[in-house]
């Protein structure tokens, strides 16, 4: 996929805050078949895949570079909404954008020049995004919202899949979307960890229009099913 390709991709997948997207992480695929978990996406009729990038530093795993995401760009044309999850992100932000990210998340609490960042992420042709842990205060998030096209709040601690949704999340998603209101912004409200049929629905109504969901996807017997039934759930609980 050339870059002309990859940058029509970006503009069409990125829609308005209003509309929910499902983005399933392949962290929680194959491993070992990386690409027929990327066709297991597609084949759901989902526009976004979510790629966890971990540094064994910043979080307490390993899992891949930009050589395996530039393997999996030449096999697709979804949207790749790329997490960095690394102790020093702007070190390596241009190889992910390089390999084919369409967005480039990086967490706030690292020590690095996080406007700076953003900045050239953006400049590389990719979408940005700020991402926090549940643990961090919200209120640090803040100044960083008018430059940013997502913000994502953790909904687990990052590193791991397959553990419970933190519900005390919920009030944060919600003054992120009041703020964005007031401030009339179009960043989108991304959530990740633990999230499932049942979880989404109280993400929902608190502000999340985003959703990255790993294990209940690869393990639900019919994943395009339970992709639909997803989709069908959020826009039937819309924020209130």
């Amino acid at each position: 996929m050339n870059a002309n390709q990859q940058s029509a991709t970006a503009t069409h997948a990125f829609l308005a805050a209003s509309t929910p997207i499902l983005a399933p992480s392949i962290l929680a695929g194959n491993h070992a078949m990386l690409g027929e978990s990327l066709r297991t996406i597609e084949s759901s009729g989902v526009s976004w895949v979510h790629l966890d990038i971990m540094d064994g530093h910043f979080v307490p795993n390993l899992t891949f570079g930009p050589q395996t995401v530039a393997d999996l760009r030449k096999r697709s044309s979804l949207f790749f909404d790329v997490h960095l999850m690394l102790s020093n992100p702007h070190q390596h932000a241009q190889s992910f954008a390089k390999a084919g990210a369409n967005l480039i998340s990086v967490h706030l609490e690292p020590d690095y020049p996080i406007l700076d960042t953003l900045g050239s992420i953006r400049t590389w042709g990719c979408k940005n995004g700020i991402v926090i842990n549940p643990d961090t205060p919200v209120e640090e998030i803040f100044p960083f919202v008018e430059y940013v096209d997502m913000v994502l709040l953790m909904t687990v601690q990052p590193g791991f899949g397959g553990q419970s949704f933190r519900q005390d999340v919920l009030p944060k998603i919600e003054r992120i979307r009041r703020m964005r209101d007031q401030l009339k912004l179009p960043f989108r409200i991304e959530i990740d960890g633990g999230v499932d049929l049942k979880t989404c629905i109280a993400a929902c109504k608190a502000g999340a229009d985003t959703f990255v969901a790993g294990s209940a996807f690869f393990r639900a017997e019919k994943p395009e099913a339970w992709a639909r039934e997803f989709i069908t759930t959020v826009s039937t609980n819309p924020c209130s």
